[in-house]
């Protein structure tokens, strides 16, 4: 049984709360959060699995805000991963691994004040925007709110349209978000209302004009960006050629980039 391990002080077992597969791909872990825990919304921490009598950890973005009393996760399933080909198949009532120091850069603290807050995601990239978007503060310092959610399947876009959808019942920022939320979802493969990468549509103009709305400018617009390796790099040149320059807890700018990776 897991809970015989012993383990290191920087660790602790959580339960696993709730569980959905939103496709053969992708799932959702909602796990207990211990008292003591805190962190930024946006943040992320070290989960696992005790495999081999040994603690197996990724690091995966905190999707819940930071004042939810639970800690929701979302997951792609690697059928050969290390961790996640063991992970999906948790159920309720079972023990994963938790670290005890969230950390992270898609905070709110890392940006300079701005008008229009741009959060680009790709795939389980959405998951820190998901806890931002139910974020008060995220609405107190920024009057517009644009998330766009790129993803091969019409199906993957699944657990983004679901957080947007609930934000108008969210308890905390329902009031805030009408009129204030753009969502922009794209898939690359299957037939969809808008087809093509995040990049291609900002480069193209056609993002900006879908969405009725000026070009990035930097007195104004600030971003975050989380997804695939390729797609951060592409965003990140894409914002330096509209002059936006790449911020960092210890020096807010006028972007950031999340580097860490669940596998």
């Amino acid at each position: 049984m897991t809970s015989t391990i012993s383990l290191p002080a920087s660790l602790s077992l959580q339960k696993v709360e709730y569980v959905r597969h939103w496709t053969d791909t992708l799932f959702e872990l909602r796990v207990s959060r211990p008292a003591s825990f805190r962190f930024r919304s946006g943040e992320f921490v070290m989960i696992g699995l005790i495999v081999d009598s040994k603690p197996l950890l990724r690091a995966y973005s905190i999707a819940s805000p930071a004042w939810d009393e639970a800690l929701d996760f979302y997951s792609i399933k690697v059928a050969d991963g290390p961790l996640t080909s063991r992970l999906q198949h948790v159920k309720v009532g079972s023990e994963i691994l938790l670290g005890r120091k969230p950390t992270g850069t898609l905070v709110l603290d890392a940006l300079v004040p701005g008008r229009r807050l741009y959060l680009f995601s790709t795939g389980t990239g959405f998951a820190p925007f998901a806890s931002l978007l139910r974020e008060p503060e995220t609405y107190e310092k920024f009057q517009e709110v644009i998330i766009t959610h790129t993803c091969r399947h019409i199906a993957d876009l699944s657990y983004g349209k679901h957080v947007i959808e609930g934000l108008r019942e969210d308890p905390l920022v329902g009031e805030l978000v009408s009129g204030r939320v753009a969502y922009y979802p794209t898939t690359t493969r299957e037939r969809y209302d808008r087809m093509g990468r995040i990049t291609d549509l900002m480069a193209s103009g056609d993002m900006f004009n879908d969405l009725d709305l000026p070009p990035i400018e930097p007195s104004t617009d600030r971003a975050m960006i989380c997804g695939s390796m390729d797609m951060i790099n592409d965003t990140k040149s894409i914002l330096g050629g509209f002059g936006l320059k790449e911020g960092s807890n210890a020096s807010p700018g006028d972007f950031v980039i999340e580097k860490a990776f669940a596998g």
